[in-house]
């Protein structure tokens, strides 16, 4: 029995089953044409994808091959930098530095701009001041002029680190201390920047011997000199080095003694330590007396008569450990002079003085290491051109003393 309302409704159907008039093969070629479309949906979108990534890539080489990144820099520049040009750098590596540093534009830019200059070719390794946002063939004539090389140190044979002053003449030669201060001297948009003499001098006594690359073999005399700035003496070599004139001083310090370690032990100051059973500091320390002592003809002959006085505990008594302290030169010292008691006075005592006394040639080096035979105990200079004596026996010694007076090369007896 229905009512009314029953009557009009809807009757809901049975899921899953199927529509009246429409057979199985209808149903799987209905599925298999829904799959196609979607398949041919998904075709055209990957191909539209691809177009539209294509059209933008070439659009955007388009626009920087038209306006995009600049290929070189117009104008004077921005402002004054100094970058250093390492050992061993082609021109491509100098290139790539300089854009890094924002000097030009592209390395490309640079190497066509260097492109058949024998200067760029030569270069030497260094520390240049240049300008950033330069045309790279300002940047390759800057690199190539030398009033733009900064930082270079030459250390002539023979100096020590203090200023000295020769007691005749009053004439002041500068110490490796000045040297460097005046090498690190650098003029940046028209401010002038050098490294303090009185900051090299402080770093030298209070920094640790580690921080300032302190070789091994010359730490523990290092440290036996505490807060005496001079405990780095010959620790320097003589030669040409080139400093970071934007470093600290202790930097500057610590790269200074890391190049000359690597020196002395490259020139086989070890192994001529080891032969003669001394440490490298000895030997340094003998070849920097040797340096004072004498011209080079001698070097090896009063190499000699150092290790002779060694052996039979003989005093050294030479007037350079005199002078060295009190940072004058002179060839004869007064007695008052040669009784003051000081680390490195060889009057007062036996053995070598307490540091080296300047930074040796490589001459005075070989000397140290390999001194002349011989059984010689004492020398003296005789003549001003520089003639000089050699003997075992003390009497004969004073001998050569007296003609060295009558010559006028001594004021006074050593």
């Amino acid at each position: 029995m229905t009512d009314g309302w029953t009557q009009y409704r809807a009757q809901p159907t049975a899921v899953g089953q199927p529509r009246p008039g429409r057979s199985r093969s209808d149903r799987m070629r209905e599925a298999r044409s829904r799959r196609r479309r979607r398949l041919t949906i998904g075709l055209s979108l990957a191909v539209l994808i691809a177009v539209i990534i294509g059209v933008v890539f070439l659009g955007s080489r388009l626009w920087h091959s038209m306006f995009g990144a600049q290929t070189d820099f117009v104008g004077d520049g921005v402002s004054d930098l100094v970058i250093e040009v390492r050992n061993g750098d082609t021109t491509t590596a100098i290139g790539q530095t300089l854009q890094e540093s924002n000097v030009v534009a592209t390395v490309k830019s640079f190497v066509d701009a260097a492109a058949g200059n024998a200067a760029i070719s030569a270069i030497q390794p260094g520390f240049y001041k240049l300008r950033t946002e330069i045309p790279a063939a300002d940047a390759v004539e800057r690199l190539v002029d030398p009033q733009n090389r900064v930082g270079k140190l030459v250390i002539p044979e023979g100096r020590q680190l203090d200023d000295i002053q020769d007691v005749k003449t009053h004439a002041v030669t500068d110490g490796i201390l000045t040297m460097i201060a005046r090498a690190s001297c650098v003029d940046l948009d028209g401010e002038g920047r050098c490294m303090p003499v009185e900051q090299l001098r402080e770093v030298a006594g209070t920094a640790p011997a580690a921080a300032l690359s302190v070789p091994h073999w010359a730490e523990p005399a290092v440290r036996a000199m505490g807060d005496d700035p001079r405990r780095l003496e010959g620790l320097i070599a003589a030669g040409t080095w080139n400093i970071n004139p934007s470093a600290t001083p202790q930097q500057t310090l610590s790269s200074l003694i890391s190049a000359s370690s690597a020196m002395y032990a490259q020139a086989g100051l070890l192994e001529a330590a080891e032969r003669a059973n001394m440490s490298p500091y000895e030997i340094l320390t003998v070849a920097s007396l040797v340096q004072r002592e004498s011209k080079p003809d001698d070097f090896a002959k009063v190499a000699r008569v150092i290790y002779n006085r060694l052996a039979v505990n003989h005093k050294l008594e030479f007037d350079s450990t005199v002078n060295y302290p009190l940072d004058r030169q002179e060839v004869a010292t007064t007695d008052a002079d040669r009784g003051q008691i000081t680390p490195w006075n060889t009057y007062m005592s036996e053995g070598l003085p307490a540091t080296p006394i300047c930074s040796p040639s490589q001459a005075a080096l070989i000397a140290a290491e390999q001194p002349e035979p011989g059984d010689w105990l004492f020398f003296v200079t005789i003549d001003m051109q520089g003639t000089t004596l050699f003997t075992r026996d003390y009497e004969q010694h004073l001998v050569n003393i007296r003609e060295a007076l009558a010559n006028g090369v001594l004021d006074s007896a050593r």
